[in-house]
């Protein structure tokens, strides 16, 4: 058992944060699988030089510049949690969770809804913006 584990713990460290995440939405064969690949889809056509990390023992995140947001899953939700959400202007409101924080913001999906794809693409771009808008000024 010990063996499996630092084998694990080994192949993790030798895989792209894609194929983890490749790997993620495999292992999850429900909603949420389907759920995480298509806003991941979504992320890479609004920012195609996305780059994808694999962090905090196996949350997917998107970064340019700094992160733009981590999809986490749970029972009942994928949660796309943006690191500067607070500062993101969010006109469609697709931010319905940590609403009272004054850094992050998030989306919860649940089972059957079905996300705004143009909105959605919108958003991320903006979270990118501000990422590279801090850059900028740090300069």
């Amino acid at each position: 058992m010990k063996s499996a584990t630092m084998k694990k713990t080994v192949t993790s460290k030798d895989e792209s944060p894609s194929r983890l995440i490749d790997a993620r939405i495999k292992e999850l064969g429900d909603w949420r699988g389907k759920t995480l690949a298509h806003v991941r889809a979504l992320i890479k056509q609004a920012v195609p030089d996305v780059v994808e990390e694999w962090k905090w023992r196996g949350v997917p995140v998107w970064e340019r510049d700094g992160i733009i947001c981590t999809g986490e899953t749970y029972k009942s939700a994928v949660k796309l949690t943006f690191a500067k959400g607070a500062s993101v202007k969010d006109p469609s409101k697709l931010f319905n969770s940590s609403l009272e924080g004054n850094t992050r913001r998030a989306i919860d999906i649940h089972e059957g809804v079905e996300i705004n794809a143009d909105a959605f693409k919108t958003l991320i771009r903006a979270a990118a913006e501000l990422n590279g808008s801090k850059k900028k000024k740090a300069r």
